[in-house]
């Protein structure tokens, strides 16, 4: 048998860089959201209405912020799980024979056919949360960004009513 021409790289691989390029946006938001903070106070400090008014607008900015933070940290966790535990029980779609475009994106036709296939399992039990994860992923493939989000959080809600969740 021919040796394959393009030897398959292994997934996974060094997460330390990843982790610590979001340390460093987190810890560099937080500065940001302490400066900002501090300024907002001064804003108000001054007692004048229009600076206590845009300072009250100004501290609600980096409120914002570390909810939003927060939130997506939260979120990435969580898929983070779901495709670990998809993973570990072999569950997870296999693109790798599907056909490529030159930037690496999955043909659109080729992602279409996949979608179908998904969409047929999800179907017959939407209520499974490896189904929806499935789906939501096949929706990204398909490039539907938006319904690939809400899918996602749906598996996830899922997940956590699932006995696999600790839910019910």
């Amino acid at each position: 048998m021919p040796a394959d021409p393009k030897p398959k790289k292994p997934r996974g691989g060094d997460a330390r860089p990843t982790i610590w390029m979001i340390g460093f946006f987190v810890v560099a938001l937080c500065v940001y959201f302490v400066i900002l903070g501090k300024r907002a106070i001064d804003l108000i400090a001054e007692g004048t209405a229009v600076g206590i008014v845009l300072g009250l607008a100004v501290l609600f900015l980096p409120l914002l912020g570390v909810w939003m933070v927060v939130s997506t940290l939260r979120s990435g966790i969580e898929h983070q799980k779901l495709a670990r535990i998809i993973s570990e029980q072999g569950r997870e779609l296999d693109v790798s024979d599907l056909p490529r475009r030159p930037s690496g994106r999955i043909e659109r036709d080729a992602a279409d056919t996949l979608f179908a296939q998904v969409k047929q399992e999800w179907e017959a039990d939407p209520t499974d949360w490896r189904n929806t994860y499935r789906i939501a992923r096949a929706y990204d493939y398909a490039g539907d960004r938006g319904r690939a989000r809400q899918m996602m959080k749906r598996a996830c809600e899922q997940f956590r009513e699932s006995p696999d969740g600790r839910g019910a």
